[in-house]
């Protein structure tokens, strides 16, 4: 069995950038347990050389809505156009939700609504502006959601352009009800979630995975536009689409 005293090297993936944003309903200062799920990862990215930037979206005065700045539809203030500038430079986004009521956080949904407002942009082959680009999701909670919370969060992002690798989730809940959250500290000093091979497996899978498509994404300089340029198809370009009419 391999470990990494065994002289494997280990990537380095310096130059590339990630956009951690936290979904929890705590503003910051107070802990978040998400947040401290979602480290894991970030460090893993940071020791592998990845720039990393993390929001707390709770933290600043994003409006809701589907336009990329709601300052333009009846909104005094968005903080939205500064955070996605920086999510447009990243090659990697995480998105961390912790699950109420069996689902996503208000603030991931608002997350996913203000991502999808870019969905007319595009990059520079003419296809859509996330295409290029991997994407994840952290999710923790005291109650049954974490694989549903994922499926819904990833299927955003890969709808929208993000290239899903495999096992790009990571999660954790304790049992059902009031309890515990994931990091809270114990009578004996440990925390909550630490020892769950599972959880710590997964995040480091999902960390080094979304590194791996990344790279793999700007080493061949995206995802190739034949096929899927919507300027190429406003164009009149079809593909070999058949045409139901001559069928």
């Amino acid at each position: 069995m391999s470990s990494d005293s065994d002289n494997i090297k280990k990537p380095d993936y310096s130059g590339m950038k990630a956009v951690f944003i936290n979904c929890t309903l705590t503003p910051s200062p107070a802990f978040s347990h998400t947040e401290c799920l979602m480290d894991v990862v970030r460090k893993i990215m940071e020791d592998a050389g990845v720039s990393v930037q993390t929001f707390r979206s709770v933290d600043h005065d994003i409006a809701p809505g589907v336009y990329p700045d709601m300052t333009e539809h009846g909104f005094a203030t968005d903080e939205w156009p500064t955070i996605s500038k920086k999510v447009m430079e990243a090659e990697i986004l995480v998105i961390g939700t912790p699950i109420w009521l069996g689902d996503v956080s208000s603030e991931c949904r608002k997350i996913i609504e203000r991502l999808y407002a870019h969905s007319g942009e595009t990059n520079d082959k003419g296809q859509y502006i996330f295409y290029g680009k991997a994407g994840g999701v952290v999710v923790t909670g005291n109650e049954d959601g974490v694989k549903h919370c994922a499926m819904s969060t990833l299927y955003s992002l890969g709808h929208i352009g993000y290239m899903i690798p495999p096992q790009a989730d990571a999660g954790w809940i304790g049992p059902i009800g009031p309890g515990p959250s994931y990091g809270d500290e114990k009578e004996d000093g440990s925390r909550v979630g630490f020892d769950s091979d599972f959880t710590q497996r997964n995040a480091t899978f999902l960390a080094w995975n979304l590194m791996h498509t990344a790279h793999m994404l700007k080493q061949a300089g995206g995802i190739p536009d034949y096929g899927n340029s919507r300027e190429a198809w406003d164009d009149g370009r079809r593909y070999n689409h058949p045409n139901p009419e001559y069928r």
